[in-house]
């Protein structure tokens, strides 16, 4: 993997940008990251395409920006047509079955849509012109090891996400030729506010527990390491990313997130009950989880100069701000397992996402 010059300590992505505004495709774009990242690449000035199975609904892009630089496509990245990608100088590419425990409602899906679904995209991509793609990958390909895992140690996947995410990071990367550039990244667990909330990830479901039920649940025993990253800070990386010089990125792999958020799960509720009111209890659920990593943030810090701006006490409470004013979006859409099994249910939106195409 070749050498990129090193940033100066504590800049930001190295400029000038790429001239003039960009023409960008986001797959999954009205999901929990591509929500907040897409009112940031219209703010900065970019044409955005979102295409979506919007299994959500499109209402985490409502008022997202101008609508004249905004179009969402309602279609799967396993079937979409060719000319999807035409016209386009960008790919982030965040449609996927979003975590471990919905990847495990359906393997072969999860193989299907995360790994050749995304590889379908780089491919048709590269087929199109586009210049650049970005593969949003995971942390969780690092699996279990007590040491701290680089962009250059071994990975060792657990579950059918990290799995499909591994093979999906082999496969665009494998496309990649002087034309085509590809950037892979590897996110930090997400935490914070988003359009289209999440409360089945980490730190906002303990969050919410507090909130709600005046406990923070801990699955056993919490001595388990994850990285944390705001979803915020992924979106302005990801933009960032966008329009950095392309020798900067081309062909790179790096792990997003900062060493100062690299946690054991039993930290991670500590601070989330530290910084609720009341400080409610930290209550142990569930089977102890096999999946534990500590991850060295330092190549995406010393090279690109990317620091989170976010917290994990001030995302807390941030949250319980919005939660109590009723900003912050609830109901049945924000448990994205629960959602799924709804839809499949034989539910009537379940029955009105079938008119649209297969579910899932």
């Amino acid at each position: 993997m070749k050498s990129l010059p090193m940033a100066p300590r504590g800049s930001s992505l190295p400029s000038p940008r790429l001239p003039g505004p960009m023409r960008v495709l986001v797959t999954g774009g009205a999901g929990y990251l591509g929500s907040v990242l897409i009112p940031d690449l219209l703010g900065r000035g970019h044409t955005v395409r979102v295409l979506d199975r919007l299994f959500f609904g499109p209402e985490p892009l409502a008022g997202a920006g101008p609508a004249e630089r905004l179009t969402i496509q309602r279609d799967d990245i396993r079937w979409c047509d060719p000319g999807a990608l035409q016209g386009v100088d960008a790919v982030i590419d965040l449609a996927a079955l979003s975590n471990d425990s919905t990847g495990a409602l359906d393997p072969a899906k999860t193989f299907e849509i995360n790994q050749h679904g995304r590889i379908r995209i780089a491919t048709l991509a590269r087929a199109a012109g586009v210049r650049r793609y970005i593969l949003p990958s995971s942390c969780s390909v690092y699996g279990f090891h007590p040491d701290l895992r680089s962009e250059t140690s071994e990975i060792a996947p657990l579950t059918a996400y990290a799995q499909a995410n591994a093979r999906a990071e082999e496969g665009v990367r494998a496309l990649a030729t002087p034309e085509f550039s590809v950037t892979v990244l590897r996110l930090a667990t997400l935490y914070g506010p988003s359009p289209r909330m999440r409360f089945d990830l980490a730190l906002n479901g303990m969050t919410r527990g507090g909130l709600v039920d005046h406990r923070v649940p801990l699955i056993r025993d919490g001595r388990q390491w994850r990285p944390f990253v705001d979803v915020r800070d992924a979106a302005r990386l990801l933009g960032d990313l966008l329009e950095a010089p392309i020798d900067r990125i081309d062909g790179e792999l790096f792990n997003v997130g900062s060493d100062d958020q690299n946690y054991p799960l039993r930290t991670l509720a500590e601070q989330v009950s530290e910084a609720l009111d009341g400080h409610p209890e930290i209550v142990l659920y569930g089977d102890a989880d096999r999946r534990s990593y500590r991850v060295d943030f330092s190549r995406i810090r010393d090279r690109l100069g990317f620091r989170p701006r976010h917290t994990i006490p001030a995302a807390v409470r941030e949250i319980a701000e919005r939660w109590a004013d009723g900003s912050l979006r609830r109901g049945p859409t924000t448990e994205t397992v629960g959602w799924y099994r709804h839809l499949l249910s034989g539910s009537p939106e379940g029955e009105a996402v079938r008119l649209r195409g297969v579910i899932l």
